[in-house]
């Protein structure tokens, strides 16, 4: 892992370069969210992480303007929520993201959920609603307002039903991945199908800490568990966004690369 640094980059499947390790802000908000980015950005990342539905891109876009960052030193990934589902609501929603990044364009931007809110999860109606958010997605991105789109928690079986009506293959699939849920056929099929596999919760919503032989193996290397997990993650090829709003874990989380 010595030839990878804090601002390595895979390169997706349409030529975009993606860094392999970002800030999550899920449930980060107001003057936490805020506070982190500022943080992170001391440490040196260069990939932020976040959502229509973490309320909280205003608050990110405010910050990344104030600091001054030129808009090519920052990759932004943001997410469609669950109730912008459905072509009209994708194009609303993504161009709602963008005013309140304040950016021209999103790096990144991903399905955050296979299924509309307000609808049974079983329901049949999903899959043709998925198709018509991908349209939508699809002509965003042939727009050049997003310069990579993908997904989120999607399964195998979301990702071979979108295989038959795709134009533009995902380049990213988010999914919560570490090793106590490897998502190995998950992992396999992305791979063979040249779509990035980055995931959340790399720490097991810090059920993972406390693991014995998580903890051994920090012992051993001198590390702390949560840098055991997120070396994990990278080490499979993974795109990891761990998140935080404490100075000295954001500060922790970026020292994996030494």
């Amino acid at each position: 892992m010595s030839k990878f640094n804090i601002t390595s980059t895979v390169i997706l499947n349409n030529g975009v370069k993606m860094p392999i390790f970002g800030l999550g802000t899920f449930q980060s908000r107001s003057s936490d969210v805020i506070n982190a980015v500022k943080y992170a950005l001391t440490e040196g990342y260069i990939h932020i992480d976040t959502a229509e539905v973490y309320r909280n891109e205003k608050q990110i876009g405010a910050t990344l303007k104030e600091l001054g960052i030129t808009r090519d030193k920052i990759f932004i990934t943001s997410k469609l929520a669950p109730a912008s589902h459905g072509y009209e609501g994708a194009l609303r929603a993504c161009h709602q993201s963008l005013s309140d990044l304040q950016v021209d364009y999103i790096d990144l931007y991903l399905v955050h959920w296979p299924g509309q809110a307000g609808k049974k999860r079983h329901s049949p109606v999903h899959k043709e609603i998925r198709k018509q958010t991908w349209k939508a997605l699809e002509e965003l991105y042939a727009s050049g307002k997003c310069k990579a789109i993908g997904v989120s928690n999607y399964t195998l079986d979301h990702l071979t039903q979108m295989a038959e009506y795709w134009k533009v293959k995902p380049a990213v699939n988010q999914v919560e991945c570490h090793p106590r849920l490897t998502q190995l056929p998950l992992r396999k099929w992305c791979k063979d199908h040249s779509i990035v596999f980055e995931a959340y919760s790399s720490l097991g919503v810090g059920k993972l800490l406390k693991e014995p032989q998580v903890v051994a193996i920090a012992e051993r290397h001198g590390r702390t568990t949560a840098q055991v997990l997120l070396r994990w993650g990278l080490q499979h090829e993974l795109v990891v966004i761990p998140k935080s709003v404490k100075a000295e874990r954001i500060s922790e989380n970026a020292k994996i690369f030494d």
